[in-house]
Formats: C-alpha cells, sequence, structure tokens
C-alpha cells in the first residue's frame, strides 16, 4: 500500500512539471486544447497564480489551468486572472515568447469575450475588474483608440455602481489620452475638472465647508467631508500625474511645478497622519513598510518632475524671469481648476433641474448665484495667492538650492533603482557595442559621477573614446540620443555648474577663480560666463544669497 501511494504521489509530481499551459489568447482557441486534470491537487487557487505572475508567468497560467480542471475557480474568473498575468506580468518577452504573439492581443481578446459572458454582464463589479485590466493593457500597448473606449465604458461602469472616485480616476485618463491624440481643449478640461473636484474634496476635508454656496452644493461637500480618504488621495495624485505628463509631453514644464508641490505636501500629510486616511481599500498600503515605498516612489516622482522644470527654466530664462512665470503658473493653475469644479457642479446641477421643467427659473437663479460664488471665490483666491507671493519671493533663492539638491536625490534614487531592478550587473560591461544608446549613456554617465572625471578640465569626447575603445559617433549618438542633454559637453558643463554650486556655498575660502578651477573649467572667465547663462546670476552674487 505505501509503495502504491508513493507511485501515486511521484506520479501526480512528474504530471505537474511536465504538463504545458494552453496557450490562451485568442477567442475560443483555449476552448479546442485538452487540459491535464489533477484532480488530487486542491491547493491551485488564483490566489496561488497570483502570487508568482509577476516573473514566473508560466508557472501561473499552469496553477490556474490547474485550479479551474479541480474546481476551485471558474472559467469567466479563470480567464480574467489569465488576463492579469498576460498584461501585468514583469516577463513580457517570455510570455510574448510563451503565446507566439502579443500579449495585450491575448488580454483584449479574452477581455472582450468575457464582456460577452452572462457571469460578467450580471455583475458590475466583475465588469469593472475587466475594464481595468483591458485598460491597462491598451495603456501598456500604446493603443489609444481602444484604452479610449474601454476607459469610457469604465467610468459609465463605475458610475453605476456609486464608485465616483474610481468614475474620476477614470476621466483622468480619458483627458490624458485625449490630449496625446490631439484634442487637448477636451482633454484638459477633463484633467483640470477631476482635479478641481478632488482638490475641493481635500479643502473641505481640511478646514470645513466653504461659506456663500447652495444647499445642494453643502450636501454634496458633506459627503465628501466624510469620504475623502486613501482612495481619493491616490486618485488626486494619478490624475496629477497625468496632467504632468501631458504638460511635460508639450514642453510646458513651468505648469508641472504647482502640481508636483502638491503631491509633495498631500504626501506629507499623508506621512505624518495616515491613520486619517485609512480606509481598506484595496489600494491602500498593507503595512507601514508599504506605505514608505508608497510615499517615497511618488514623492521621487514628483520632485523629478520639479527638478526637470527648474532645470529647464534656468536654461532658458533669467532667474528674475523664472520667479515671476512661477508666480503665474501657480495662479492660473489653480484658478483653473477652481472654475472647472464649479464648472462641473453647474453642469451636473443644471442636469438635475433640467429633469423638471417647472423649476426652470431656479435653474437661472442657481446658475446666477454660482457664477457670482465662482467670481468672488477667484477674487479671493488671487488676492491672498498673491500676497502669499509677495511673502514667499524673499525664499525664491532658497528653491535653486532646494532644485539641485532634488537633482541629487533623483540620480540616487535612479542609481538606487537600477542596482535593485539588475543586481547582477557588473561596474565593467564587456561588449559596450551591443549597447543601446540610452544604456551606453548610463553607463557612461555612471562612470564620469563615480570617477569625477568632469572635473578635469581636459576631459573630453576624445579621452572618453580613447579609454573605453569607442568611436567618436558611438559617444555622441549616447549623449544626443540616449540623454536629454544633447551632447557630451552639456552634461560635463552641468556637472561642473552643480559642484560649483556646491563649492559656493560650503567652501567661502575659495575665490571665485579658485571654484572655477577645482570645477573643472580651465578658466575664471569661461565660468563666470557659463554659470551666469545658466543660472541667471553671477557666481559672486550667487555666494551672497
Amino acid at each position: 500500500i505505501i509503495f502504491y501511494r508513493c507511485m501515486a504521489v511521484f506520479m501526480t509530481v512528474m504530471t505537474m512539471l511536465t504538463s504545458g499551459c494552453a496557450a490562451k489568447g485568442s477567442a475560443g482557441a483555449d476552448e479546442d486544447k485538452q487540459r491535464v486534470a489533477q484532480p488530487s491537487d486542491t491547493l491551485y487557487t488564483g490566489q496561488k497564480a497570483m502570487a508568482v505572475y509577476a516573473y514566473q508567468p508560466e508557472r501561473a497560467l499552469q496553477i490556474l489551468d490547474s485550479a479551474e480542471a479541480v474546481g476551485n475557480l471558474d472559467k469567466p474568473k479563470a480567464d480574467f486572472f489569465r488576463m492579469r498575468v498576460y498584461s501585468q506580468t514583469l516577463e513580457g518577452e517570455v510570455m510574448d515568447s510563451l503565446l507566439g504573439y502579443s500579449r495585450f492581443e491575448a488580454t483584449r481578446a479574452i477581455g472582450e469575450r468575457l464582456l460577452q459572458h452572462d457571469a460578467v454582464t450580471t455583475d458590475l463589479g466583475m465588469q469593472q475588474d475587466v475594464l481595468e485590466v483591458l485598460f491597462y493593457a491598451a495603456r501598456l500597448g500604446q493603443d489609444a483608440e481602444n484604452g479610449l473606449r474601454w476607459a469610457r465604458q469604465l467610468v459609465d461602469v463605475c458610475h453605476r455602481q456609486g464608485a465616483e472616485t474610481e468614475a474620476l480616476r477614470g476621466e483622468a485618463e480619458i483627458g490624458a489620452i485625449l490630449c496625446f491624440v490631439g484634442q487637448k481643449e477636451l482633454g484638459f478640461s477633463k484633467l483640470d475638472s477631476v482635479l478641481g473636484i478632488l482638490n475641493e474634496e481635500l479643502r473641505v476635508k481640511d478646514e470645513g465647508f466653504p461659506t456663500g454656496v447652495s444647499s445642494a452644493e453643502t450636501e454634496s461637500l458633506a459627503v465628501a467631508n466624510t469620504s475623502f480618504m486613501f482612495n481619493e488621495l491616490d486618485a488626486l495624485i494619478i490624475a496629477s500625474k497625468r496632467k504632468m505628463d501631458v504638460l511635460a509631453d508639450e514642453g510646458r514644464y513651468l505648469e508641472t511645478l504647482p502640481l508636483a508641490q502638491r503631491i509633495i505636501d498631500r504626501l506629507d500629510d499623508y506621512e505624518q497622519h495616515p491613520e486619517a486616511y485609512h480606509d481598506g481599500t484595496y489600494r491602500e498600503p498593507l503595512d507601514s513598510a508599504d506605505r514608505a515605498d508608497y510615499i517615497q516612489f511618488y514623492r521621487s516622482q514628483a520632485q523629478g518632475r520639479m527638478t526637470a522644470a527648474y532645470a529647464v527654466l534656468g536654461q532658458q530664462q533669467s532667474m528674475e524671469e523664472v520667479y515671476e512665470l512661477i508666480e503665474h503658473a501657480v495662479r492660473d493653475a489653480a484658478a483653473r481648476e477652481h472654475i472647472a469644479r464649479y464648472q462641473t457642479l453647474e453642469q451636473q446641477m443644471l442636469r438635475r433641474e433640467a429633469e423638471s421643467h417647472s423649476r426652470l427659473m431656479s435653474i437661472f437663479g442657481w446658475g446666477a448665484s454660482v457664477g457670482l460664488v465662482i467670481i468672488l471665490l477667484v477674487a479671493t483666491f488671487i488676492y491672498y495667492q498673491n500676497r502669499r507671493i509677495k511673502q514667499r519671493n524673499r525664499a525664491l533663492a532658497q528653491q535653486i538650492d532646494e532644485a539641485i539638491a532634488y537633482k541629487e536625490k533623483y540620480l540616487a534614487l535612479k542609481e538606487e533603482t537600477a542596482k535593485e531592478q539588475q543586481p547582477q550587473v557588473t561596474s565593467q560591461i564587456d561588449d559596450l557595442d551591443q549597447l543601446s544608446d540610452a544604456d551606453l549613456f548610463q553607463y557612461l554617465s555612471d562612470v564620469i559621477l563615480r570617477e569625477q572625471l568632469f572635473l578635469d578640465p581636459l576631459f573630453n569626447r576624445e579621452r572618453l573614446c580613447q579609454r573605453f575603445g569607442l568611436s567618436e559617433h558611438q559617444v555622441g549618438a549616447a549623449f544626443s540620443r540616449g540623454s536629454s542633454f544633447g551632447s557630451l559637453p552639456a552634461f560635463v558643463r552641468d556637472l561642473r555648474l552643480d559642484h560649483a554650486c556646491q563649492l559656493l556655498r560650503e567652501r567661502d575660502d575659495l575665490s571665485i577663480n579658485k571654484v572655477a578651477l577645482q570645477s573643472g573649467f580651465s578658466n575664471h572667465r569661461t565660468f563666470s560666463t557659463e554659470f551666469k547663462r545658466h543660472f541667471g546670476l553671477s557666481p559672486t552674487e550667487y555666494r551672497q544669497q
């Protein structure tokens, strides 16, 4: 008896190891393939598959096949988990090779089939889950047409469930897609509307009810005052990120500054008062370690946006012009969001009032009241905003130093992330010719930073070519096409100027000429000219600040 039981266990294990997963994706294709049933294994579940799908997609699909075979998962649920494996695994190339075609095509085929299934059409929650995965796959696959279609369906399903925060998240995604496909006016309007609503809910949560608003709006804000929790915070961050992505794509870096600062301010509040945001939703970090990772991830992204904006502004404008532009950007962005918020409320109220023809006159009265409230609020906001801007003018010089510090933090985080993602990569690479322009830039920039080669006044492209056996074309392409600097001299100049700023702040005993030489510049005149052009003030003026 013991011998036969051992043989049965052995055969079960061998069957598990040798069975291939059935390729899912094209509609109806998986119906024709035979699945290896394992009725003795009742431990396989969707949760088991999702625990390994990130780096072992083939194993996750095998688990799903077994779970479906023994009855732990019905077919719609198993197909939903397969969609997640296809679209969300971190081993995308493995998944494409396993399927023999794009994993995003497989996701779309299964998702469209599920949306027609009776079990999904009667379950709004399941519809939302399927549409979220479909949209995610479309965004990764840069499929704007289908992404827009599924995002709109997702928003409709969320409204039908009363999941208004999730609907706002979907509206933000729609706004970003519209901007990228050329419908910028409509796209920015949606983004501003979403941000206006979420920021208003934040303000009500923090400060209480505003005065001078209608009873209907007060009721709406009362709900927001009791319901704004982590889910809304996450939606605000995602919507802000989407707008920053669109603005950066258009080169409007200045307008990303107030959005990035709001993300940082709200994350600081969440870090200090996590209990005030607890809502138990599936998006909320499970413990303090996950919460710290969440905060650090989005804070670093916001700081990176601010660094990029300050860098671009510092290169193109004088310092006084930069200060003035920042003032206008903060004021205009806040005003646009404020107006968009109240326009959204006005439209909602007009739709409700239009349902009853007998209340037509009250609609006009409400619209006039809201218009007056908007004017008063905008006027009051501009007054206090101008007052705060004047007070902050004295601190703007310090923000330049903070921008440099953000850049250093961003580079450190980037280096740390690269090490975590590629722990097996050594400091030397055998064949640099096989690297892409971006990878070659990353490798060369790491060496230049680590060994501080930029501090040598004679350091140039020829020396870099001689050291690594590269051609001038390869080095030029790495910095022109593989980075945002455009050229090796521009990259080296930025490093030297950052180093010079550090010496000017910390070494009062060094003359300007010595600072120039120790920063890699060949002479005092070149250093002063580059410093003035880059930062808008001379090295002496910067030291006095």
